[in-house]
């Protein structure tokens, strides 16, 4: 999905205070670990910006479908061990005491039955007593099809608009993004489609609940689009 735009993610995301979130997300794992240890997996992990808060606190590695960005988070983080997978499938030969799935990756799996299947994946690499942080997409009440967006980067030798209206589809939410780019090379337009599905809060806190995790929720989360917090049963 971002096979385009993959070198100007970060450029396009600076907004995020990365460093605030990650100190939400600890606080959020402090509060929900019953786990010794610090392993550390982010599904999901993008170029890996909120590992390097991350890391400081924990023994990270990340995981991610896209290879473009995996390759930008190796070379931004060469000590922290990086792996291609999907969520839905991934298998690693190691559990961790904490995973995390944020800047709502979850709505990437589009479906309940897929939503279902991640969550599992991702439980089962937990210790007992570990737990799984999800940041989720928009439930289908909280998503408006027909509004514009725009995103805008002003720089010297790098200028990007990004346009895109919200489309939906039954449980679907889907947009595409059209990016005008220029550099002192020339300018370039490419489309990029993004599809996420649309899950109620008991579509979430159900997927959490089938794959044995016992779950609270946080409405404010890290951005504002809340926050799961999964705990895995501690050893007798």
């Amino acid at each position: 999905m971002f096979n385009q735009s993959a070198k100007y993610y970060d450029k396009i995301y600076a907004f995020k205070d990365y460093g605030t979130e990650s100190e939400t997300l600890m606080a959020a794992i402090q509060a929900h670990k019953r786990a010794e240890g610090t392993r550390l997996l982010d599904v999901a992990c993008g170029t890996g910006k909120h590992l390097t808060y991350l890391k400081a606190h924990f023994a990270v590695e990340g995981l991610d479908l896209d290879p473009e960005l995996l390759d930008i988070a190796r070379a931004q983080h060469p000590e922290v061990p990086f792996h291609h997978g999907d969520m839905l499938d991934f298998t690693l030969d190691h559990s961790f005491e904490v995973v995390t799935c944020l800047f709502s990756s979850i709505g990437y799996v589009k479906t309940v039955g897929n939503l279902r299947q991640a969550i599992a994946c991702m439980a089962r690499h937990l210790v007992p007593g570990g737990v799984l942080v999800v940041e989720p997409w928009f439930p289908p009440e909280a998503w408006h099809p027909g509004t514009v967006h725009a995103l805008f980067i002003d720089e010297p030798e790098l200028k990007i608009a990004r346009v895109n209206t919200s489309f939906v589809d039954g449980r679907h939410s889907y947009f595409d993004l059209h990016y005008l780019i220029g550099t002192p090379e020339g300018t370039e337009h490419f489309v990029e489609r993004h599809e996420l599905g649309l899950f109620t809060q008991e579509e979430m806190r159900e997927a959490f609940m089938d794959a044995g995790l016992a779950v609270v929720y946080d409405d404010e989360g890290l951005m504002g689009r809340g926050l799961y917090v999964g705990t895995s049963n501690p050893s007798p």
